[in-house]
């Protein structure tokens, strides 16, 4: 079994501000519930996830409902520095999940099947990314940043298993590929002119990032491909919000 963390330090002072007044996005009310508790039940209703750190400031999460499997991890920096701190509360844990607080319409399902697609877990990070079909299949409003590679065209994926021995020394640049997260151009960019090419001449492929975001942080990264669009649609601004809601209240996944 594995820990999980949850980043829910971010500040609703961007464009979900004008769809509450809440302090952190975390605790945008969706329904009766605040966004990230609905992150927190879906980790938690997989028999592999173990327990669940919320990381972000106490004072600002103290109205999360908490439990014997869930507890808060104070913590008021960015994410990087959010993701130390959930890390500094496992010593000992080989392989921790990450996730964000923003991506409400996540399922055990889907967590059970990245868990799975990561096999041994021997790697030192495991990233998914979501074809641009499926994502619009099942949620043709959506309006996602996605990247043309050869084998076809994806988005990212906001669950993460990482080796906490490894952090350390990948941080700074691991900050610089998170800041580019949404700007493919500015990715291709820092990861060197051929790269930077193949990505224009539509040559790049999965195996080519991989292996230099691998080089680039010093580790052994993999990307797996998820069936399942729910790990990419994150709430990040009011049109994601409302489509949210709107599943939600179709119960699509029921």
């Amino acid at each position: 079994m594995l820990d999980a963390v949850v980043l829910a330090g971010s500040r609703n002072d961007g464009p979900l501000k004008e769809c509450s007044p809440v302090k952190y996005e975390a605790l945008i009310p969706i329904g009766s519930r605040a966004m990230v508790e609905y992150v927190v039940e879906a980790l938690l209703g997989t028999r592999r996830i173990r327990r669940v750190l919320v990381v972000g400031p106490a004072a600002g999460l103290a109205a999360l409902p908490a439990g014997a499997r869930m507890s808060i991890v104070d913590s008021d920096g960015g994410m990087m520095e959010n993701i130390e701190a959930g890390l500094k509360q496992l010593p000992g844990e080989k392989r921790v999940l990450l996730a964000t607080s923003d991506i409400p319409l996540l399922t055990s399902g889907a967590v059970d099947n990245f868990l799975s697609l990561c096999g041994d877990m021997s790697g030192d990070l495991y990233y998914p990314v979501i074809e641009k079909n499926l994502v619009e299949n099942i949620f043709p409003a959506t309006r996602r940043t996605y990247v043309r590679l050869k084998e076809g065209v994806f988005t990212g994926g906001n669950l993460f298993l990482i080796n906490p021995a490894v952090y350390k020394r990948c941080v700074e640049d691991g900050r610089k590929i998170i800041d580019l997260r949404k700007s493919p151009i500015g990715l291709c960019r820092i990861l060197g002119v051929t790269f930077l090419v193949k990505y224009i001449c539509r040559m790049l492929t999965l195996t080519d990032a991989e292996k230099k975001v691998s080089q680039l942080l010093g580790i052994r990264g993999t990307v797996v491909r998820s069936a399942f669009p729910e790990v990419g649609v994150d709430v990040d601004k009011p049109g994601d919000l409302e489509l949210v809601l709107k599943v939600l209240r179709n119960n699509i996944f029921a």
